[in-house]
């Protein structure tokens, strides 16, 4: 009887494909909840923008302080929920007249453009143009925040 050379044993083949299974299996359970739960939250939080921008052109639209206090709810929802989940408050580092660094916190900038934003609205309904670029204001600052 001749042996084919050919052919080979079992054990190798297998050798192979565990290797590969391996390389697949490498992530743990835990690393792909936590990218789940990191890929949702990122998605809630692009939805409540999204919600806030429309919120925003419905509050250009129509200037009462109904939306306005809606507008300004929206908004501070949105912040709560990044803080609370994790999302970091950014700092930017700068310098002032004097050569010192002084530091800026995004989250301030928001709120105080907030603020500025209903004294307008309050006073008058002639700012009607500075009203609307507080509002691209504060959905640049937002996108600077979560991105």
């Amino acid at each position: 009887m001749k042996i084919d050379q050919s052919f080979r044993p079992l054990g190798q083949n297998r050798a192979s494909n565990d290797a590969s299974a391996k390389q697949v299996q490498s992530r743990s359970f835990s690393d792909v909840m936590v990218q789940q739960d990191a890929d949702r939250t990122q998605e809630q939080l692009q939805q409540k923008l999204q919600d806030i921008h429309r919120q925003g052109d419905r509050l250009a639209k129509v200037m009462t302080v109904r939306e306005l206090k809606l507008y300004r709810q929206m908004i501070k929802q949105f912040l709560e929920d990044t803080i609370r989940r994790g999302v970091v408050l950014k700092e930017v580092k700068g310098f002032d007249r004097r050569g010192r660094i002084k530091r800026y916190k995004l989250l301030d900038e928001i709120d105080t453009t907030l603020v500025l934003m209903a004294e307008d609205l309050l006073d008058s309904e002639q700012g009607r143009i500075d009203l609307l670029n507080k509002i691209g204001e504060i959905r640049g600052l937002l996108i600077n925040l979560l991105f």
